[in-house]
């Protein structure tokens, strides 16, 4: 928390007197640089708490110092714009004459070893708790600060796809990140409820939704510049078709990406979940990725597990293992394969 300290309006000779002590002006000498605490503010004086505390209270009455309070410690630091139009000239005037001060030199040798010290404590303490960071220091409610990180690096101008979109919580990842987003669903339901989650997301994008069939998707050639096809694939009867349609409308150049369940035995999702195949053989997948004209194809294991509920009052899944398998969409080559026709 911050607090100012509320000023008291003085006297053109009130502050030239708060402002003529010596002792005082090596204290904004030092509180101009950096923000200290009371304690660390002595040690860079050598002098005694108490006597700096003196000289603090003086500071406080015309609003020259700012104040943040971390538990039982007052950190400090000079404001010239905390007090009045006078403060800030006297000061401009003053601040060029501090080097002439004969403990001014010796105050920043000692400020400079009172920085060092701080620094050593905080590494000392991070080294001393790194072996258990992942423990306490790296959780957190969803995960997304992470991957909006990871996602800033997009180019905002981008058009992207996602494909198979069921309640649109791939493209709600997207929002904000690039300028338009095509949803794709062949069921009007799932697209209805995804229009209603992305209308609750702030940072928009222009999204568009279409109704069709990942083997005739409802795109021109090359409309967009990535496609994401997440979940989706263990639906249908096989690959191919998906991805060479995907190869279609991802212009050269451009990013296909398949997020994907690994194998598992989880029986029950065929009927509760409408899932064709229990997971995907991810190298399977990546193959069927290459027939269809993607290169620079890449195989990643994702540090996350799928974990459907068995119904909507039903608990949690024990979790199917998720990878991801994207490729790039080849400039034109004369071993490219020629791209088809759309199916529309």
């Amino acid at each position: 928390m911050v607090l100012n300290a509320p000023p008291t309006a003085l006297p053109p000779a009130g502050l030239l007197k708060v402002l003529g002590d010596p002792t005082r002006l090596r204290i904004l000498g030092l509180l101009a640089r950096h923000e200290l605490s009371v304690g660390e503010l002595g040690r860079a004086l050598g002098l005694s708490q108490s006597r700096v505390s003196n000289h603090l209270r003086v500071l406080r009455e015309p609003g020259l110092l700012r104040e943040r309070h971390v538990g039982p410690s007052t950190f400090l630091r000079f404001d010239p714009a905390g007090g009045d139009g006078l403060a800030r000239d006297l000061w401009a005037a003053l601040e060029p004459e501090l080097g002439r001060q004969p403990e001014h030199a010796d105050d920043l040798a000692r400020l400079r070893g009172v920085l060092e010290e701080r620094r050593r404590d905080s590494r000392d303490f991070f080294d001393a708790v790194a072996g258990e960071w992942n423990a306490i220091g790296v959780d957190f409610a969803t995960g997304q600060a992470r991957q909006r990180v990871a996602a800033s690096f997009l180019d905002r101008e981008l058009v992207l796809a996602d494909l198979g979109c069921g309640t649109g919580y791939v493209a709600q990842a997207l929002q904000g990140l690039c300028a338009r987003i095509l949803c794709v669903d062949s069921s009007a339901g799932m697209l209805a409820e995804a229009e209603k989650r992305l209308g609750e997301t702030p940072q928009r994008a222009r999204v568009e939704y279409r109704q069709g069939e990942l083997d005739a998707l409802p795109i021109e050639d090359d409309e967009v510049d990535g496609a994401a096809c997440a979940l989706v694939l263990h639906h249908l009867p096989g690959p191919g078709p998906c991805l060479a349609e995907m190869f279609r409308v991802v212009r050269p150049g451009g990013t296909a990406v398949v997020l994907e369940l690994g194998p598992h035995r989880q029986e029950w999702m065929h009927e509760a979940l409408g899932d064709r195949h229990l997971g995907l053989d991810s190298r399977a997948v990546a193959e069927a990725m290459e027939a269809a004209g993607f290169d620079q194809v890449e195989l990643e294991i994702v540090a996350d597990r799928y974990q459907p509920k068995r119904g909507p009052e039903g608990e949690a899944s024990e979790g199917v293992p998720l990878y991801l398998v994207r490729g790039r969409v080849p400039f034109t080559t004369l071993s490219t394969p020629p791209k088809q026709e759309s199916k529309r």
